[in-house]
């Protein structure tokens, strides 16, 4: 097969040498330059690839005719698989980015079997596909020179292991930095925000601490911070070494606002369920085949989606929230339901190199389907967000909608109101229908039984 037409490149793939990803007629591949084809062609035959895609840990491909374009003579043409829905590592939970970690490293054992090994460590090369991280680029490999250090071995530590170390010792929130620093976080800042107590942790003392300090009496000194030269059973040493350190950091979802939402609900008999099924039903009728569900909590209705073979990202501001939708994921062995870290009220934006780089939340949409369920209230009354924003900004991420109104009256408005004044004489149900039907028509619309909630399913005009 021969693509024809005018390739665009992704924003994020300029910076490798190697090769790059673009799209061409609705299609996404990977030239691999010619400078990468020795290394391309020893992973191919080596069986690295047969190992690693076999095993679920990188992204399976197949190659197309090269002639396209201004391809030069002596490159190659990959037609990988497509992944789902792409996130980053700051829209990750802490369970999410220690997978991925222990994921890369796994990946690198590997490839020191095969004579290989990891030119890039990067958390952005990790996508979570089905449910498990995998890597997505396949040009990350190169021949590795016996006595040479891992070359990624300190991107390695800032875009896994420190943000890990923050997460697991000092507060949850720090995995944000991840949204700062597009290369990982500096050690040196690592190291400064660490408890005292982390130093007398060898891993994180040896890793993190350390590390730092090597950095910064090597700055400015070409060739000084690229590591001692080490056999191949020191590097597997490492690489056991720093999947001990990682496995050791823990957190538990705990102490934060809605972690608990639904224990704390008080949904009358039976009231819970029925708006399930509601769900289940107008589901039914939009037949989506991608759902975004806004304020997901833990999943309970992302499962509703998911159960029906639906793609689902679930995505909450919460991060014990995600964190246990996360872990249901992975014990349950879900694969259509990819929880995600997202503050809708500020959700990530384009970043990198002329903010083309990591794609925006809204750019990586429209969904099929949206699903705000008990959230609305959250943005009008607990973040001041008028109702027409509020339809714009769902009516620019889906094509259908299905959306709960939940009225002052009810306990969890009412509990939103306790602690300020009530300055929103517009949130009432006729000024909701009013502005959602600026831009949907309603379908369908049901009061959940026992309940002064109505949920509607909406189609975008």
């Amino acid at each position: 097969m021969t693509p024809a037409g005018t390739p665009e490149r992704i924003g994020g793939s300029f910076r490798d040498p190697s090769g790059f990803l673009f799209t061409l007629d609705g299609a996404l591949y990977r030239r691999v330059n010619p400078a990468y084809i020795p290394h391309y062609d020893r992973l191919m035959r080596s069986g690295l690839y047969d190992a690693l895609a076999g095993a679920g840990l990188l992204i399976p491909h197949r190659e197309v005719s090269p002639a396209c374009g201004d391809a030069p003579a002596g490159s190659k043409l990959l037609m990988p698989e497509i992944v789902p829905f792409v996130s980053y590592p700051y829209e990750w939970c802490f369970g999410q980015l220690k997978d991925a970690a222990l994921a890369t490293l796994e990946i690198q054992r590997t490839a020191l079997g095969h004579g290989m090994t990891l030119k890039d460590a990067s958390a952005y090369n990790i996508q979570f596909v089905a449910g498990k991280p995998l890597l997505i680029d396949t040009l990350s490999f190169a021949c590795r020179e016996e006595g040479a250090p891992w070359v990624a071995y300190r991107q390695f530590c800032q875009h896994f292991l420190a943000p890990l170390a923050l997460m697991s010792r000092s507060d949850v929130r720090l995995g944000q930095l991840l949204r700062v620093y597009v290369d990982g976080v500096p050690l040196d800042l690592a190291s400064a925000l660490l408890p005292l107590g982390s130093r007398f942790r060898f891993s994180l003392l040896a890793h993190i601490h350390l590390h730092a300090r090597v950095q910064a009496a090597c700055a400015g000194r070409p060739g000084k911070a690229g590591g001692r030269a080490l056999p191949r059973f020191g590097l597997l040493a490492l690489i056991d070494n720093l999947r001990a350190a990682v496995e050791r950091l823990r957190w538990e979802p705990r102490g934060t606002e809605w972690g608990g939402y639904y224990g704390a609900t008080n949904y009358p008999a039976g009231a819970l369920e029925r708006k399930k099924a509601l769900v289940s039903e107008f589901l039914e009728i939009a037949r989506p085949r991608t759902v975004w569900d806004l304020g997901a909590n833990t999943g309970l209705f992302s499962r509703v989606a998911g159960g029906k073979g639906m793609e689902t990202v679930a995505m909450d501001g919460d991060p014990a929230a995600v964190e246990t939708n996360y872990r249901q994921c992975r014990r349950g062995k879900e694969t259509r339901i990819h929880p995600l870290l997202v503050d809708l009220t500020n959700p990530s934006p384009s970043m990198g190199w002329a903010g083309e780089e990591r794609m925006s939340l809204a750019a990586r949409g429209p969904a099929d389907a949206v699903m705000a369920l008990a959230l609305v209230h959250h943005l009008a009354i607990a973040n001041n967000t008028p109702l027409p924003e509020i339809a714009r900004f769902l009516a620019g991420i889906g094509k259908w909608l299905v959306v709960e109104f939940i009225p002052k009256s009810d306990s969890n408005a009412r509990r939103l109101l306790s602690t300020r004044e009530d300055i929103f004489p517009d949130y009432a149900e006729g000024p909701f229908e009013a502005a959602l039907g600026e831009r949907f028509t309603t379908e369908r619309k049901a009061r959940i039984p026992g309940t002064e909630r109505t949920l509607y399913l909406m189609r975008r005009r």
